[in-house]
């Protein structure tokens, strides 16, 4: 083992202890994620307010990376900037054990820091893996981190499946609150793996080569169109909250029509149904972030197109067969956007403002996320086909630009080090 890790580049080392950090990171917020809603109905807090602060949390994270990014551009203070982010991202998790048995006010606000510690940390995390992804391939490089990332997205909802059902005494708000205490120890795990790998790289810009001449952040056609695309993408694309609502609803209900759905989905296995997403998204994101090193942004036309039909399956049958499938396919898409977006702007923006450029592309895209849960959580109350058309529409919507910015980064080519 040491022997193999003595062989891999410093570049690439970084990129997997980084990726690590990554792993224990999602092991602590999405496995709050898996039972987040259900704490908070818990603690008193009703349908519109647990929806209305997933959303606002969403909103808060995603645009504030605006600011970030570019006090990262302009500070050049990358560590800070991520080692701060992260430790107020990862320890307002198991703070949440702390919250009274109606400290739903209390419990909201964090979920909100929670959002805010990303926005610190994105844009810059992102142009520190960058560094290091020139010297490796931004898809490849981009795509491990995903994979691991997911992965702890997998473990996190497992871990806290195993801890409720070794944990049987106490009340449902006692078990819950001590399986956010449970979450401290990927949360401290997270932040000694950070500061180890600071200290191994301290200086990781050194990875990909200074430009020549100094380029400025623009808003050039290719970006403005690949900026088009995610927007439509993220429009388009379902929360798994509403996923998760829709399924508790219509799946774990017993009744002799849906025996089928009685013995494979109920409220024990939905953090399972989750986990597995995670497991297809961490698949997704190494296979398609590999093609995009070959192929370039053209494989977001192919991934789009592939996972676009989720809502369709999820929403539009009630069976096992399609749930599982519509879940599969969603994971598909989250993971090969979740690693092409990012490798994708890596090449798109000059190094000297790449947190500007990830700040820029991560407000974006958090703002059309918002917008669209918004607009399909109000079209799943009213018109369930009509909601599965204007998701499976914006995302097919979003391949023409997709495809436009594409030619646009073929007609454009030249050697990354030039583009700088």
């Amino acid at each position: 083992m040491k022997k193999n890790l003595r062989n891999l580049s410093p570049a690439m080392l970084f990129i997997l202890l980084f990726s690590v950090v990554s792993l224990l990171s999602d092991m602590t917020h999405e496995g709050a994620a898996s039972i987040r809603g259900a704490y908070l109905s818990l603690l008193g807090a009703s349908a519109a307010t647990i929806g209305f602060v997933s959303g606002f949390g969403e909103l808060v994270g995603y645009s504030l990376r605006f600011l970030f990014g570019k006090l990262a551009d302009k500070s050049k203070r990358y560590w800070l900037l991520t080692i701060l982010g992260y430790a107020v991202d990862v320890l307002a998790v198991p703070a949440l054990a702390l919250a009274g048995e109606h400290g739903w006010i209390f419990a909201a606000g964090l979920i909100v820091v929670e959002r805010m510690g990303k926005a610190i940390k994105k844009p810059a995390k992102n142009t520190l893996m960058s560094f290091a992804a020139s010297q490796e391939g931004a898809g490849k490089s981009f795509a491990l981190e995903e994979m691991l990332d997911q992965i702890g997205a997998f473990l996190g909802p497992v871990l806290l499946y195993v801890v409720m059902l070794l944990k049987t005494d106490g009340t449902t708000f006692q078990i819950y609150s001590f399986c956010f205490a449970i979450l401290l120890i990927p949360a401290l795990a997270t932040l000694g793996m950070l500061l180890f790998t600071k200290r191994k790289f301290p200086h990781p810009e050194q990875f990909e080569p200074e430009p020549t001449a100094y380029v400025p952040f623009r808003l050039n056609r290719k970006f403005l169109l690949y900026l088009g695309g995610i927007s439509l993408f993220a429009f388009g694309f379902i929360d798994y909250s509403l996923i998760v609502m829709h399924v508790s609803r219509t799946f774990t209900s017993v009744s002799s029509s849906l025996s089928e759905t009685a013995t494979l989905v109920n409220s024990g296995t939905l953090p399972l149904l989750y986990a597995g997403a995670m497991l297809v998204d961490a698949a997704a994101a190494m296979v398609f972030g590999l093609l995009y090193d070959k192929k370039g942004a053209r494989v977001l036309m192919l991934s789009t197109a592939l996972s676009a039909p989720f809502a369709l399956l999820v929403f539009g049958f009630q069976s096992v067969g399609a749930l599982l499938a519509g879940v599969a396919m969603w994971g598909v898409g989250m993971g090969a956007q979740e690693s092409i977006l990012k490798a994708a702007v890596a090449g798109i923006v000059p190094k000297a403002s790449r947190a500007t450029g990830y700040g820029v592309f991560e407000c974006v895209f958090g703002v059309f996320w918002f917008l669209g849960s918004w607009l399909l959580g109000a079209l799943y109350d009213r018109s369930i086909p009509a909601m599965i058309c204007v998701s499976v529409g914006a995302q097919l919507a979003s391949i023409p630009l997709y495809f436009f910015s594409a030619r646009e980064e073929k007609r454009n080519a030249v050697p990354p080090a030039a583009n700088e």
